[in-house]
């Protein structure tokens, strides 16, 4: 611990901000959402009091040093290109590791799956004596196994999902047929799922029926290389899967892990869909992309004792791991029908059903939207409040750490989260900002995300009191008009003020069925209990903590305006709106023309400009005066819709090619966003 105490003494004696090093990457699948989340991480806890250095591991695990602007390249495939030129590249992970001694205080390690998850990074930092946020490498690699940890959570009395190991490319089709016999499935049919052992939680998990589909798609995973350990468990048919995170506020190494409200993760499918398709799972596509076919609920839909149970269970599976800090536990609510798992005298069991965890996830997701952030913000904890306190619970680990650094990120980024007395005082004198977003083209779902970064961003700003907005079709008004005439129609748009916790969504119908649920008033003091209940195990392991000055929630609920009324609000509080909404009434100077007439400031250009420009052949008419000044604007044939309709296709062919003289086009909607619906055809 030499190294570790020298620095120490030294930012001591200097009293300068504490220095975090962000490592991402990593050879996994996973890495692109480690990309994510180390955008998200620096986002939040770049300030006075912390200084983030970025670091970045590769897929063959060679180690650079980024700047903090090269995080926010879109994709790993940008980190690799950029590297040569712009990164510091070490020549060994002992280099690294030396560089990050001398360099940083804590590492704050955000590496999904192999190598950040498995105790690879733990056991380079632990073998340098560099204090890290996180669950140790030992505990790292017992958890992190599906298998091991499925036999570990045996011994500690856990109900377990019975499962097979499939290891190498060697042949056991018998073995695995006596399996399915032993577990009554069907060698033929019976619906099992297929995961690799040590791939993160959804990595390669998919569903297989009978014997040789589910060898042939665990011997596919091997031959991908995504791991050589691949378990075949049952289906856990009617069971609604959850998750759960874990927050150790124990004081210095004294474990006290509180687990949040859980996650219920819903599946939902519309219309005619596929058998099979109705047997999916909570996998990497629905998890990480915006799809309307998974709905959260946090809390989940389960009676009062279950939820409790599985808080429970989490807790105590944390604590008998070893795990530090914080982590994300997965697992199944089974209806009491389901009688494939042996229960009897084992932690799961209750009256209602067995509760059974499945996954074990070191470092949770931490993207804007992640579990881990929508379940801190429903007891008052903002993005930077959880990710602060997390980090000062690693650094008690480390007392002199700890007493020399002051962690003052509990500020007002987060309005839920008293740390100052003078709160309530500054948020009397901030200016008011309103920002809008959603709408229902089908940028709607971008509109979320630029309006949730907007909102975020702005929460760092002392003198702003800043509300996010929903923009959302009235669910009272018809469906069967078109999109146009609902523009057109303002009865037809109301617009939700949002509290914290319901914006983070990856889904504007997501938010909207939040909202809805949120205020059907058996549903609210439901949350509100097992929110009380949260809050109080919270408060007695952070009322020992000296940073920590109480929770103050607030108003949880969402409030639903029509538009109108919202104008009218913004006007009555002297509120600025941030206009995010793209396309439909957001751009084509419908709102725009409702702000201004009552007085309301907002951001963007005003009606005309707007009007001309959300219309690409307005645009373009516009335009035709400055080709004198070498302004050209591309040769265009305008169809309407009826006229599309009512002509033969062939004939709309020979028209639109003959008069622009091309042998293929390029089609677009006039009125909608820059690359939606754009096509070429040939």
């Amino acid at each position: 611990m030499a190294v570790a105490d020298d620095r120490i003494a030294e930012q001591k004696e200097k009293g300068r901000a504490l220095r975090v090093g962000l490592i991402c990457g990593g050879p996994s699948a996973e890495r692109g959402i480690s990309l994510n989340s180390a955008r998200s991480v620096l986002d939040h806890i770049q300030g006075d009091d912390l200084h983030v250095s970025c670091y970045y591991i590769d897929s063959n695990l060679n180690a650079f040093a980024i700047s903090s602007a090269q995080v926010y390249s879109n994709t790993p495939a940008d980190f690799d290109f950029k590297l040569e030129s712009l990164a510091q590249s070490f020549q060994s992970l002992s280099d690294f590791a030396a560089h990050l001694a001398a360099s940083v205080d804590i590492v704050f390690p955000v590496i999904h799956g192999q190598f950040g998850e498995d105790g690879g990074i733990q056991d380079l930092l632990e073998k340098t004596s560099i204090p890290f946020v996180g669950t140790g490498s030992r505990e790292c690699c017992k958890a992190f196994d599906k298998y091991h940890a499925s036999l570990e959570l045996n011994k500690l009395g856990f109900v377990t999902v019975p499962s097979f190991l499939v290891q190498g490319s060697n042949e056991q089709e018998s073995e695995l047929a006596k399996w399915f016999t032993l577990n009554q499935l069907d060698p033929q049919r019976g619906k099992v799922v297929v995961k690799p052992a040590r791939a993160g939680s959804s990595i390669g998990v998919t569903v297989a029926y009978g014997v040789a589909d589910s060898l042939k798609k665990a011997t596919d995973l091997i031959l991908e290389g995504i791991d050589d350990k691949v378990l075949v468990e049952i289906f856990l048919e009617g069971g609604c899967e959850f998750t759960a995170i874990v927050l150790d506020v124990g004081p210095g190494s004294n474990s006290n892990p509180v687990t949040l409200l859980p996650t219920e993760v819903e599946l939902r499918f519309h219309g005619t869909v596929d058998v099979r398709e109705k047997d999916a799972i909570f996998n990497y596509r629905r998890k990480y992309l915006p799809t309307q076919q998974v709905a959260y609920h946090t809390p989940p839909r389960f009676p009062v004792g279950v939820v409790e149970q599985i808080r429970q269970g989490a807790s105590h599976l944390f604590k008998q791991l070893g795990l530090r800090d914080f982590a994300r536990i997965d697992g199944w609510f089974l209806p009491p029908t389901f009688h494939a798992l042996t229960s009897e005298d084992r932690f799961g069991k209750t009256d209602y059903g067995t509760i059974v965890f499945t996954d074990i996830n070191l470092i949770s997701g931490m993207e804007q939207t992640s579990f881990l952030f929508q379940q801190a913000s429903k007891v008052g904890f903002s993005h930077s409040n959880i990710l602060q306190s997390i980090i000062h619970h690693a650094c008690l680990r480390f007392p002199d750490l700890a007493s020399s650094v002051n962690l003052s990120g509990h500020s007002r980024r987060s309005p839920n989260f008293l740390q100052l007395t003078e709160t309530s005082k500054r948020a009397e004198r901030a200016s008011k900002a309103f920002v809008v977003f959603g709408g229902n083209t089908s940028e709607r779902q971008v509109s979320l995300m630029s309006g949730t970064n907007v909102w975020l961003n702005l929460q760092a700003y002392d003198d702003l009191e800043v509300v996010p907005c929903l923009l959302a079709p009235s669910c009272e008004h018809s469906s069967s008009a078109t999109s146009h005439e609902k523009d057109s129609d303002l009865s037809s748009w109301a617009v939700w003020t949002l509290p914290y916790s319901l914006v983070l969504r990856h889904t504007t119908e997501e938010v909207l069925d939040a909202c809805v649920e949120a205020i059907e008033p058996k549903q609210a003091a439901f949350t509100s209990l097992l929110r009380n209940q949260v809050m109080n195990d919270l408060t007695e392991g952070l009322e020992k903590q000296s940073w920590f000055s109480g929770f103050d929630i607030g108003d949880e609920l969402p409030e639903k305006y029509s538009l109108k009324e919202w104008i009218a609000l913004a006007r009555r509080v002297k509120a600025t709106v941030f206009v995010a909404v793209h396309g439909g009434i957001g751009e084509d100077g419908t709102l725009q023309s409702l702000l201004e007439a009552e007085g309301v400031p907002y951001t963007g250009p005003g009606v005309a400009a707007s009007k001309i420009c959300m219309d690409k052949v307005a645009t373009s008419l516009a335009l035709n005066h400055l080709e004198d000044f070498g302004v050209f604007t591309i040769k265009k044939e305008v169809w309407k819709k009826r006229d599309l309709l009512q002509k033969p296709t062939v004939d709309v062919w020979l028209d639109i090619t003959s008069k622009l003289q091309c042998e293929t086009i390029c089609v677009k909607p006039a009125r909608d966003g820059c690359s939606t619906g754009v096509a070429r055809l040939w």
